[in-house]
């Protein structure tokens, strides 16, 4: 099967009216009258950001649930995506039919569409990525500058649990051992993490600035604190996790802290003023999503973690780097 087949037979099925049945080498958007267009793009790299070998439809979900995750910080509703995929030379066709279903699923549940793309082959490892393309109402864009002095912190969803269900997966031994059904809910975390674009339009109402946390609490909270030229206190009490996590954790504080600085969550760091916080919640809870205060924007640079003491806890990285 070669380029043209795979195209043919599993992503032109995918296609939206916009991508042109995939047999032309573009695609046609035309925007909504009243809407800005945001775009993102993440790539994944086997062997770095999921497992060698991984080619089939946990792969694919992921590498499209991470970019939802980037548009669900800016507030923004997904429309569709161009998509690259560069296989390695040995792949088994057999992976294509699960990689095409991955997508699909995705698709369908957050309902939008391929436009286009491109896939080659490689003797190195598998490489893919993808352009995510979603709208807001003009001007609305939840940006990462904007946090403002006196702002409350919030985090969506539980962290740790993808970090955990990433050490499962590579085989590593994980003590206390947890049961079966704390290993399954750390791998579908790491796997098929939830974009939280049920709060997109709270984030567009109340929200200051909003971040995807990917590389780790403390760091994504930086890179806000360093666009918004504030500082970040965070209380690691106050920080959410999974009940399955916090069996594994007991409180150990390096292993609460090693859960909140592995990155891989892609649940939602924000801030918000103080005045809107019952709004907030009561938002957040009508739509079923779960958002804990852990902390305050104050004068200063830089994000913290704060323990019981209220002493600044050293933490030896603040999160995952590529460099």
């Amino acid at each position: 099967m070669d380029e043209f087949d795979f195209i043919a037979t599993y992503l032109a099925p995918l296609a939206g009216k916009g991508g042109l049945d995939l047999r032309d080498d573009a695609a046609v958007l035309t925007p909504r009258g009243g809407k800005d267009l945001i775009l993102t793009k993440d790539a994944m790299v086997e062997g770095v950001h999921f497992p060698k070998g991984h080619y089939g439809g946990d792969t694919a979900e992921k590498l499209l649930r991470v970019n939802l995750s980037d548009l669900a910080a800016k507030g923004a509703r997904p429309i569709g995506y161009l998509l690259s995929i560069v296989w390695p030379d040995n792949i088994d066709p057999v992976h294509f039919k699960g990689f095409a279903a991955g997508l699909s699923d995705v698709q369908k549940a957050y309902d939008f569409e391929l436009l286009g793309g491109d896939t080659t082959r490689s003797n190195g490892p598998m490489v893919v990525s993808a352009s995510l393309i979603g709208e807001v109402p003009k001007g609305d864009m939840v940006m990462r500058k904007g946090a403002q002095i006196g702002d409350d912190i919030w985090v969506s969803g539980t962290l740790g649990d993808a970090y955990l269900g990433l050490q499962n997966v590579l085989g590593k031994v994980l003590k206390p051992v947890p049961k079966a059904q704390a290993i399954w809910h750390f791998e579908e975390a790491y796997y098929r993490p939830e974009p939280r674009l049920l709060l997109r339009k709270p984030l567009r109402e109340y929200a200051t600035a909003c971040a995807d946390i990917s590389d780790g609490l403390l760091a994504d909270a930086g890179h806000i604190a360093r666009a918004s030229a504030c500082h970040f206190d965070i209380e690691l009490g106050a920080l959410p996790l999974s009940s399955f996590a916090k069996d594994w954790a007991r409180g150990d504080e390096a292993r609460l802290i090693e859960l909140f600085t592995a990155g891989d969550d892609y649940e939602l760091v924000f801030t918000a003023p103080a005045a809107v916080r019952e709004a907030l919640s009561a938002r957040a809870e009508n739509l079923g999503c779960t958002i804990t205060r852990v902390g305050r924007v104050t004068d200063g640079q830089g994000a913290v973690l704060r323990g019981e003491s209220g002493d600044v806890i050293k933490v030896p990285q603040s999160g995952y780097k590529h460099f």
